[in-house]
């Protein structure tokens, strides 16, 4: 067995080919015969098959019916167990031994470190590892800076930018400073300091996020006015501005995105609402920004956020809000479609 080591997370054991673990599978296996088989398959065929393979396996993967969230959620995590049985192998130095195989070797020792023993990984997961890279290239436009961000592997992308909009059209309380709370690619932090606020404390618990942030406000020029920290929540001290973005789901995460989404029990968003006024000074705002989809898929009442803002001691001083403007809204064969073409972001804005 060998060992992709992942920074900042446990080393994941992957077969390292050739393996009896493993069932060898090449351009001959069928998409219903890779379907009914529940062994881990080892490709060693066509890299562009294996890739046809997997689109073919996962067209035959039946969706739940729909506006059913807890039978949506299940089926996403089968989904993805079932499509990441498909390993292909990778030698050393990230070189994978197929016909036609592309050169991943840059973008897979930038996800997992170098690698000097054969190894295998789910071609659904390297597929990732290859978008990522390709998205960390060439960047995410984003008008509100009227400049690129660049995401790294495993840090939520700002592809839906309804949320940063919003933090681009409130009003400011302050340009003295503020906290951005959460920051992943430190886009949001980006915005407040492209706006004029003088100083930005940008934090986050993932480390990749923290580089990843650190990385893109140095590349947009304002590495001097801002700075990332690596903390749970809040920094020390206090701002006349604090933003949040939280997960928008609560529910337990599956994968690293899965975190950007998922809030379990509500943690982040309840910790922030809890600890915003110690940490706001006289006549300072808290920006909760958050979609209602929980609230449209039944995992949140729009009462018990309501609560929990009145339980922090915190009132609604004003509400920014606008319509989900992402593909799936409007898609009526996503199993969540009603929900989806139902959700409005909101920038709450909380004052003590």
């Amino acid at each position: 067995m060998a060992q992709l080591v992942v920074p900042g997370e446990p080393p994941r054991r992957l077969f390292s080919p050739p393996s009896r673990q493993a069932v060898v599978a090449d351009d001959r296996l069928s998409a219903d015969a890779a379907l009914r088989t529940r062994s881990a398959l080892l490709w060693r065929g066509d890299y562009p098959a294996a890739r046809r393979l997997l689109d073919a396996v996962n067209r035959r993967i039946s969706p739940p019916p729909p506006d059913d969230y807890a039978r949506y959620r299940a089926w996403r995590t089968r989904r993805a167990q079932r499509l990441s049985l498909l390993y292909v192998p990778v030698d050393p130095g990230h070189v994978i031994p197929l016909r036609r195989a592309p050169d991943v070797s840059a973008a897979c020792t930038a996800v997992y470190g170098p690698l000097d023993v054969p190894a295998a990984v789910p071609l659904r997961e390297l597929l990732g590892v290859i978008g990522a890279a390709e998205w960390r290239r060439r960047g995410i436009a984003v008008p509100a800076l009227g400049a690129r961000i660049h995401p790294h592997h495993g840090v939520f992308a700002p592809i839906r930018q309804e949320y940063v909009d919003l933090v681009a059209a409130a009003p400011l309380p302050s340009l003295a400073s503020a906290f951005d709370i959460g920051t992943g690619t430190g886009v949001l932090a980006a915005v407040l300091a492209h706006r004029g606020v003088a100083r930005v404390v940008a934090t986050d618990a993932d480390a990749r996020a923290v580089a990843c942030a650190t990385e893109n406000l140095a590349r947009l020029g304002l590495g001097a006015r801002t700075r990332v920290v690596g903390t749970d929540l809040f920094p020390p001290g206090r701002a006349p501005l604090v933003v949040a973005n939280p997960p928008w789901l609560p529910g337990r995460p599956r994968t690293r995105l899965d975190h950007a989404v998922y809030d379990p029990g509500s943690r982040m968003l309840r910790g922030f609402l809890d600890r915003a006024r110690r940490h706001l000074t006289p006549g300072g705002e808290a920006w909760l920004v958050l979609s209602d989809l929980a609230e449209h898929v039944g995992l949140r009442t729009r009462s018990e956020l309501l609560g929990w803002i009145e339980a922090a001691g915190l009132r609604v001083a004003g509400r920014l809000e606008t319509p989900a403007r992402h593909p799936r809204a409007v898609d009526s064969a996503d199993p969540l479609y009603r929900a989806r073409a139902a959700e409005v972001t909101s920038l709450w804005r909380l004052s003590p």
